[in-house]
């Protein structure tokens, strides 16, 4: 039997199109050795160097670069982040201690969030506003709740 497609119907099958995932998150910086230094603190790795300008840090799969626009030759610098990027982690009060030590600005305490997270907002040295959770309490919208947190 034939369909307004031109094709025939039957057991056609189309190939599954995986979800998308993210890949690589952007954290513009104005110096690239001190960003990189910076973050090696924070996240307890090393990342690697990829450009003069460009300093990569494998979260979980997901890229977060430190970008330097004049380092990496570009010929406009880049302004920070307008939203915050949020990181999940297992002891979230040893990365509080290690925000405090690396200088973070305008760090807040711990709190648990009306949704259910547990965690706290800072700025780094570039003012980009981040934010790290408590991955035991990552509320992801998955959880249907009306002004009542999820239960953790």
């Amino acid at each position: 039997m034939r369909c307004l497609c031109g094709g025939y119907q039957g057991s056609i099958r189309l190939p599954r199109i995986a979800s998308p995932h993210l890949f690589r998150v952007i954290l513009p910086v104005s110096d690239i050795e001190a960003a990189a230094s910076f973050y090696a603190r924070l996240l307890e790795m090393p990342g690697t160097r990829v450009s003069s300008g460009r300093h990569y840090f494998d979260c979980a799969g997901t890229i977060l670069a430190c970008y330097d626009a004049l380092a990496d030759g570009d010929p406009e610098p880049v302004g920070p982040n307008p939203q915050y990027v949020y990181f999940g982690v297992e002891d979230l009060d040893a990365a509080h201690a290690r925000a405090e030590q690396a200088g973070c600005r305008e760090l807040t305490g711990i709190e648990v969030r009306p949704w259910g997270e547990r965690s706290f907002y800072a700025r780094d040295p570039f003012e980009n506003p981040i934010c790290f959770v408590d991955s035991q309490t990552l509320f992801t919208g998955e959880h249907a709740w009306a002004g009542t947190p999820p239960t953790t």
